[in-house]
C-alpha cells in the first residue's frame, strides 16, 4: 500500500458491470480535480484474439481448463510488477487491448491485438485498475498487498451471464452459442481464480435481480436497475469509518441486512457508489472531503 502513489483496484468477472463503478470513480476524479492513470485488465492477457483461439483449441484437445480467467492466459507477474513499481515510484508500463473498430481507429492497431508497451505518463495522482484480476493471489503473485482500496463487482451469476451474452452479441458480434461455449469453458477458472478475489476486497457491490433470470441463455432483456437490489458488503467497516446511518438516511428505501451490509434499491446504485467511494477515498487521504 502507498500513501504517496495510491492504487485503486476494481475487480469483477466479464459482464459483471465493473464499468459502472469505473464511471462512478470518473465522476469523483473529475469533481475533485484528480489525475488518475488507468490500467485495463484486458491489456495483461497473454495472447491476442487469434492466438487465444489457437491456444483454446489445443487445450480442448488436451482436455485442459484454459480461459481468460486463468493464469495460463494472463501475465500475472507483469501485472504485479506494474502494481509494485507504481506504488513505489509512481511509474510502470502499460499497453491496450483493442476490442473493436472504434478502439482500432483510436490506437492504430487492428481489433483483437495489443498496442506496444509504453511508460505511464508522469504526474499522476493515483493508479486505477479495472479488470478481472486486481485481487489475484497465487503461489507466484500477491496483488492485493499493493492496493489501497479494493472494490469487487459481483452480480448474481445468472445476471452476470445475461449481461455478458447481451454485450458480446451487441458489441462484439458473437453468436449466443459462442458466448455460451465461452462461459462453460471458463467455469473451472471462474471458480478457482475469479470468485476467491471477493474475499479479499474492501467493499463488494452485488446486484440482485428481482425478476425471473432462471434461464439466462434465453433471456431477451437485461434486468434494469429498478428491477434489482444492490447488496453492499464492507469487509472492515470500522477501518473505513463507515457511517451506516448516513447512507440509510440519504438512500431512501435502503436497509441493513447484516452489521456490515447495506441493501440499496437498484435505481440508486450509482448514487450509492459515488457516496461510498468518495468517503473511502477521504479516509485514505486521497482527497479532503467534507459532507455538505
Amino acid at each position: 500500500m502507498s500513501k504517496k502513489h495510491p492504487l485503486i483496484v476494481v475487480t469483477g468477472s466479464s459482464g459483471a458491470g465493473t464499468s459502472t463503478v469505473k464511471q462512478a470513480f470518473q465522476h469523483i476524479f473529475q469533481r475533485e480535480g484528480l489525475k488518475p492513470v488507468v490500467i485495463e485488465g484486458d491489456s495483461y492477457h497473454k495472447y491476442n484474439r487469434t492466438e487465444m483461439r489457437k491456444q483454446a483449441k489445443r487445450a480442448d484437445k488436451d482436455g485442459r481448463a484454459f480461459s481468460h480467467f486463468g493464469p495460463e492466459a494472463n501475465l500475472f507477474e507483469e501485472l504485479e510488477r506494474c502494481f509494485r513499481d507504481y506504488t513505489t515510484t509512481g511509474m510502470c508500463r502499460r499497453r491496450y487491448y483493442v476490442h473493436n473498430a472504434d478502439e482500432a481507429q483510436q490506437h492504430g492497431v487492428e481489433p483483437g491485438n495489443f498496442t506496444e508497451w509504453e511508460d505511464l505518463p508522469g504526474g499522476s495522482d493515483l493508479l486505477f485498475y479495472e479488470g478481472l484480476h486486481g485481487c489475484i493471489e497465487t503461489k507466484e503473485v500477491n496483488l492485493p498487498q499493493y492496493a489501497d482500496l479494493k472494490v469487487g463487482v459481483t452480480p448474481s451469476v445468472n445476471l452476470e451471464w445475461i449481461q455478458k451474452i447481451h454485450r458480446d452479441i451487441a458489441e462484439r458480434g458473437h453468436e449466443v452459442e459462442a458466448v455460451t461455449d465461452t462461459i462453460l469453458r471458463r467455469m473451472h477458472d471462474y471458480v478457482n481464480y475469479i470468485t476467491p478475489q471477493f474475499a479479499r476486497t474492501d467493499v463488494n457491490f452485488q446486484r440482485i435481480p428481482v425478476v425471473d433470470t432462471s434461464h439466462p441463455f434465453m433471456a431477451r432483456d437485461i434486468p434494469t436497475p429498478d428491477e434489482s437490489l444492490v447488496v453492499i458488503r464492507f469487509a472492515r467497516p470500522q477501518h473505513w469509518e463507515i457511517d451506516f446511518g448516513y447512507y440509510l438516511e440519504r438512500l431512501s428505501g435502503s436497509w441493513m441486512s447484516r452489521q456490515n451490509t447495506v441493501v440499496v434499491p437498484g435505481g440508486k446504485m450509482g448514487m450509492a457508489m459515488e457516496m461510498i467511494m468518495l468517503d473511502m477515498l477521504n479516509t485514505l487521504g486521497v482527497i479532503k472531503h467534507t459532507r455538505r
